[in-house]
């Protein structure tokens, strides 16, 4: 069992998807260090986190609207306050 509620880890989620929006809108042709960056200020603001793994994921799904803008920003899956 988790030790945050369904409601904290909706906020969460909700939070850490505010702050890849953001990094989206940012200059996602910038490259995969300066939006990983971007993402980290955004999450850092917003006090939650995200895995490795996803952050790895969200990052190169940023880097790529570079090459395919039509794909939108990504979504994150799952994330928990600090």
């Amino acid at each position: 069992m988790s030790k945050y509620s369904a409601e904290e880890l909706d906020a969460a989620r909700e939070a850490a998807q505010n702050a890849v929006d953001t990094a989206t809108s940012w200059d996602y042709s910038a490259g995969e260090t300066k939006i990983a960056d971007k993402l980290r200020e955004g999450l850092d603001e917003a006090q939650v986190e995200v895995e490795p793994a996803e952050l790895e994921r969200l990052v190169a799904e940023i880097d790529a609207l570079s090459t395919d803008e039509s794909a939108g920003p990504p979504t994150v899956r799952a994330a928990t306050p600090r």
